[in-house]
């Protein structure tokens, strides 16, 4: 009799093994110039940034339209004229995690013992203007803390970090006003850079 493949294998270890198989993420390279003087990480793309090769491409994320408020473009423009108008106002986008495994596209199924994050140590050293870190939603913070804040030299340890209201659509406690008004809040003086007033000096 043919043997069904998987049968005898202990049902967590299938799943396992299937998720090992399907879920393997890779994050994208960074958006950013030299010149950024903002950072703005997420956690992960989620399958339909994925997809289509785009940071926050879920049409109900709210990244885009924020940013296009605060940074002055149009959300509807094409990808990579968002993505020139953040550089050119010194904005940079990147993720937490460089790699790891989920299942869907929310933060709360990452397998924490599958992550690898991102190589910040290198960054922040090619970008030595960035003065402010916004973390888009708890998830991105706490493994910030987690598995990046230790490894960081003294004076990358010392950039200003701030939290943001998640984006993504599972964040529904706070409307889209509410999120975009509390992201101007905070990042309101990295909008205006000619006021002579550093992010450091607001956020010490």
């Amino acid at each position: 009799m043919r043997r069904r493949i998987g049968v005898g294998l202990p049902r967590d270890r299938i799943s396992r093994r299937k998720t090992l198989e399907v879920s393997r993420i890779h994050g994208f390279d960074p958006i950013a110039s030299t010149g950024a003087r903002l950072l703005v990480l997420g956690t992960m793309p989620g399958k339909a940034s994925l997809l289509a090769n785009e940071y926050y491409a879920h049409p109900r994320n709210a990244f885009w339209r924020i940013a296009g408020e605060l940074f002055g473009f149009s959300s509807a423009a094409p990808y990579g004229e968002r993505v020139a108008s953040l550089i050119s106002r010194n904005v940079a986008v990147w993720d937490v995690l460089q790699l790891c495994t989920r299942e869907s596209s929310l933060d709360s199924d990452i397998d924490e013992a599958s992550i690898v994050p991102n190589d910040f140590s290198s960054f922040l050293f090619a970008h030595r203007k960035i003065q402010l870190i916004g973390l888009n939603g708890t998830t991105a913070a706490r493994l910030f803390d987690r598995h990046v804040a230790p490894t960081l030299r003294p004076e990358h340890a010392a950039i200003a970090r701030v939290l943001l209201p998640s984006t993504s659509p599972a964040y529904a406690r706070l409307s889209l006003e509410q999120k975009s008004r509390s992201w101007e809040e905070i990042l309101g003086e990295v909008t205006r850079p000619n006021e002579g007033v550093s992010v450091l000096e607001r956020h010490g």
